[in-house]
């Protein structure tokens, strides 16, 4: 009996030991809101770095390293979309959770814009919070097993004036890079992979974001919009994706 009880604590220890412990990043100032996702967070078995205030947060964030940030918008010191833009503008690309307790659009329009990942509304269900942060976390696995399985050789796509560097993350038309979020290199990357195939808008929320909860179709289609504001000559008439009336959307298989 006691060589069985020894090696039950030896595969325990051999478990935790393969387990890969995320280091993640809460920047909100509502103390018993972090004291919760903290707890729901060293459940998903990661290590809780916090913050109250925005320019804590953003030194913080410059100066380490991260699997996720969970960023709030409403801060003091320095706001959470100011920090989000200065994360991204100097190319760190730890994917960012946004926080908000404000339900208007444009907020999380310009949370997206600025490059945030995902953004949730206060209030929310730690089922919900779980759900995305491990989401988040799968994602960012595929990308290093993509990268990884590339044999280091650049990855690229090319359509015409589009470019889609895979290593980079870079997209650019006649050799002038676009300013994709994250979330818009991800769709564009998805589609373009596999022309003439189409996706509906709840593959792309599995695909993209993770996951499939009614009611955030609106999120695939407002980043559809915005992508091809920002790679379509003519938005009124798409170059490379298309529209599957009936279906969702398919990037162009005759270029």
């Amino acid at each position: 009996m006691s060589v069985i009880i020894f090696k039950d604590k030896q595969n325990r220890m051999s478990e935790n030991q393969n387990r890969q412990i995320k280091k993640v990043l809460v920047v909100e100032d509502d103390t018993d809101i972090v004291d919760l996702l903290e707890i729901h967070l060293n459940d998903m078995d990661c290590e809780v770095d916090k913050s109250h205030e925005g320019n804590e947060g953003l030194i913080k964030a410059l100066q380490n390293t991260y699997d996720l940030i969970i960023l709030d918008v409403m801060l003091p010191g320095k706001d959470g979309l100011e920090i989000c833009k200065q994360l991204r503008g100097k190319d760190i690309v730890t994917p960012i959770l946004m926080l908000t307790a404000k339900s208007e659009e444009i907020d999380k329009i310009l949370g997206l814009e600025f490059g945030a990942d995902d953004y949730m509304t206060k209030p929310f269900s730690v089922r919900e919070f779980s759900a995305r942060v491990k989401a988040i976390f799968r994602r960012t696995e595929m990308v290093k097993n993509n990268k990884s399985s590339s044999d280091g050789n650049k990855m690229l796509m090319e359509f015409g004036e589009l470019t889609i560097d895979m290593d980079k993350r870079k997209v650019s038309i006649q050799d002038k890079r676009m300013d994709l979020s994250p979330k818009e290199f991800d769709l564009l990357s998805l589609l373009a992979a596999k022309p003439g195939k189409s996706y509906s808008r709840t593959q792309i929320l599995n695909l993209v974001w993770g996951y499939d909860f009614e009611g955030y179709e609106h999120t695939v289609n407002s980043h559809i919009n915005r992508l091809r504001g920002k790679i379509e000559p003519d938005i009124q008439k798409p170059t490379y994706i298309l529209t599957s009336w009936g279906i969702g959307y398919r990037f162009n298989e005759d270029i």
